[in-house]
């Protein structure tokens, strides 16, 4: 075989090798695009979330120590407090109408991909829940949880994103799955959250 065929079947078979690969990515990327679109997969984990309301660090300066969670349930942001008068901003989801609550309460538990049992009252009004969902990607508390003192309320992420910045929730304050990871490094178990209406 000359040089010249030699090249050509090579490059003949690199190129189909290629082909073969790029066809094989497309088709995993069509897999796991078709399983986040059904929901089938964690967004947080592969896929940004979408939410209208970017993340980023702001002045502050009302009075609250360094560590205090801030949540203002009408412009629908929660604040974690830091130094030097900023806070990083969050855009959150809220209680619905009739579910709306304030107050001052602290994390008294933190949790990665926490399980759900829905309260008593939440099952009298829909009786048609699981008892208790396993924690992962299709559970309604996301990847994580800040549970608020010995209320029914937690701050946890969620596999709903576009209801972010909305009064949709039973009362917990919901995040994207990337916020609520990001705020879940910041807040330690102790830390005060105010609530404000």
């Amino acid at each position: 075989m000359s040089f010249l065929k030699a090249s050509l079947f090579t490059a003949a078979v690199v190129g189909s090798l290629f082909t073969a690969n790029a066809q094989a990515q497309e088709s995993a990327a069509e897999f796991f695009s078709a399983s986040f679109n059904r929901g089938g997969f964690n967004n947080f984990s592969s896929r940004p979330q979408q939410s209208a309301i970017p993340r980023q660090v702001v002045l502050f300066t009302q009075s609250y120590a360094p560590g205090t969670v801030v949540i203002s349930t009408k412009e629908r942001r929660l604040y974690f407090v830091m130094q030097d008068g900023k806070a990083v901003q969050y855009g959150v989801g809220v209680g619905r109408p009739g579910f709306e609550w304030g107050g001052v309460k602290s994390v008294t538990r933190k949790a990665e991909w926490p399980g759900w049992t829905p309260p008593p009252q939440m099952l009298k009004r829909r009786p048609d829940l699981p008892r208790y969902m396993k924690g992962g990607p299709e559970n309604p508390l996301g990847a994580r949880a800040m549970y608020l003192g010995s209320s029914l309320y937690r701050i946890h992420g969620s596999n709903e994103p576009d209801t972010i910045g909305q009064a949709v929730s039973s009362g917990c304050i919901r995040m994207t799955n990337e916020d609520v990871t990001d705020l879940y490094e910041r807040v330690r178990v102790g830390a005060r959250v105010v609530v404000l209406r």
